[in-house]
């Protein structure tokens, strides 16, 4: 059964690692920085088959060189973008990637909005997510619209209530802030954050995140959900709202939030 692992990174990105101990391979998800694949793979005796890339930002692909010098036979499974080099096979929404060690299966969805060419892997009790869903929040619009994060998170909320959130940032509890001021008697977000805070505590990830409480806590996927006085609409936006119009409003707040 293969085992996942988040290995931290710079700043606050996390490295997914699956892992067959037996078997004694392994694939990782948009590895930004090489030393911590390399450490772990070292300790446990692991060879690379293969990476996952999400989209082209150097903190998810900027170890990709480094490791394919130590692993030139390693798989680079990435989108349809010619800012990722490296890769030697491109997928896109519905394609299937299919793994013989460790053995996995996933499907490719896309989930842009982060970036015109982002995608998630979708599979094992699992989401590859990069930076288009995060734990009680989501990822800026650097090169895509309101409608298409909108749509993908969408997309990502329609999984599975059980399936594990695998995020790429350790920011549940900078989200938590903001989130508070949308839903500040939601019951389930102050769980969450409570958990989030023993967690971060004792020097632990908060992720992976699980869908359903993500879907009951996040007020990105709230959309619906949300009462709203308790959106900060800008400037002098007026009814009717579309639920586009809600996103876009949450989106611009949070850009605006302190840090």
């Amino acid at each position: 059964m293969p085992s996942l692992r988040p290995l931290p990174a710079l700043r606050d990105n996390y490295i997914w690692m699956l892992a067959d101990p037996e078997a004694g391979t392994a694939l990782i998800v948009d590895p930004g920085e090489a030393g911590p694949v390399l450490d772990a793979l070292a300790a446990d005796g692991l060879a690379l088959t293969t990476i996952l890339l999400t989209h082209h930002h150097a903190d998810h692909i900027g170890g990709v060189p480094e490791l394919l010098a130590r692993f030139p036979a390693a798989a680079v499974i990435a989108p349809y973008d010619d800012r990722i080099p490296a890769a030697t096979r491109r997928v896109g929404h519905g394609d299937v990637v299919e793994l013989v060690s460790p053995v996995a299966r996933f499907e490719v969805l896309e989930v842009h909005g982060h970036t015109r060419s982002h995608i998630a892997y979708h599979g094992e009790g699992l989401v590859f997510c990069g930076d288009t869903l995060f734990s009680l929040g989501c990822g800026r619009l650097f090169e895509g619209t309101p409608a298409q994060m909108l749509d993908s998170l969408d997309r990502l909320a329609a999984l599975p209530g059980n399936t594990r959130v695998c995020c790429a940032h350790e920011y549940t509890l900078a989200n938590a802030a903001f989130a508070r001021t949308v839903e500040p008697d939601n019951r389930a977000l102050a769980n969450r954050i409570d958990a989030a805070r023993v967690q971060r505590a004792h020097h632990t990830p908060t992720l992976p995140a699980v869908l359903d409480e993500e879907l009951a806590a996040n007020p990105f996927l709230r959309v619906d959900a949300i009462a709203d006085d308790r959106i900060p609409w800008p400037g002098n936006t007026k009814p009717p709202y579309r639920r586009v119009d809600r996103f876009a409003a949450l989106r611009l707040a949070k850009d605006h939030f302190p840090a």
